[in-house]
């Protein structure tokens, strides 16, 4: 086994609250900075700036990991990574398709801005990517699995699209064996009410909208090897 210096959970400009310099490049180049040894790009809703990430963090040196982090029904934030871009773009389309649909207004949300592998951008989303899907968290285990993927609810710490503040608790039939908690200084007091935690892995990551909230190569994963499969196979496994 082998540790890894992580963030997990990061924001692009095609998130609508992401910033604008939150480009793939930038966000590459800002990793390679900081030392983290894997990262994923996680945007609300999409993948579509996934291809543009990966390609950045190769030339970094970076292991890159394609994500999303989606709006369930219930408006439960979670995050799915996936082991290969095909199988991250492919969710993206099973996704998208189950968006709901509301115009962007860029002026309101912000932009939602799609760049290519030099760091240019080459197109725009224009359905507001914030917004629910009709994907509902139940069997959410089991969607982003047959993807060759694997979810953990996000943040769950957070009063707001986390799976505890919106459905104010954990499911009896939930799936997940990692959980990311925002600050851990709040993880003694959700294990005291949700026990189903003591049995999971907890990670931390930045959740970052902005270049410097990126994570500082603290926390650590244990992984076989160093590959996105890896990672994924090592947050699908049971503590």
């Amino acid at each position: 086994m082998i540790s890894l210096t992580y963030d997990l959970h990061i924001h692009s400009c095609l998130s609508p609250c992401g910033d604008d310099d939150m480009t793939p490049a930038n966000i590459a180049g800002m990793c390679a900075i900081k030392g983290l040894d894997v990262v994923a790009l996680t945007d609300h809703n999409s993948s579509k700036n996934c291809p543009a990430f990966l390609a950045a963090a190769e030339e970094y040196g970076l292991l890159a990991i394609p994500g999303m982090e989606i709006n369930t029904s219930e408006e439960v934030h979670a995050v799915c990574l996936f082991p290969t871009l095909e199988a991250a773009m492919d969710f993206d389309a099973y996704v998208y398709a189950r968006l709901v649909k509301f115009p962007n207004k860029e002026e309101i949300f912000g932009k939602q801005q799609i760049y290519d592998a030099d760091d240019q951008v080459c197109g725009t989303e224009p359905n507001l990517l914030i917004n629910a899907t009709e994907i509902s968290f139940e069997g959410l285990w089991e969607l982003v699995r047959s993807f060759k993927g694997v979810m953990f609810p996000a943040h769950i710490d957070k009063t707001a699209n986390s799976l505890i503040a919106n459905l104010g608790f954990i499911p009896a039939d939930r799936k997940f064996v990692t959980a990311e908690v925002k600050d851990l200084k709040n993880l003694h007091r959700l294990r005291r009410t949700e026990p189903y935690l003591d049995g999971c892995r907890i990670i931390s990551n930045s959740d970052a909208h902005y270049l410097e909230y990126i994570n500082e190569p603290e926390l650590t994963i244990q992984v076989e090897e160093r590959s996105a499969a890896a990672v994924v196979d090592a947050l699908a496994r049971e503590v």
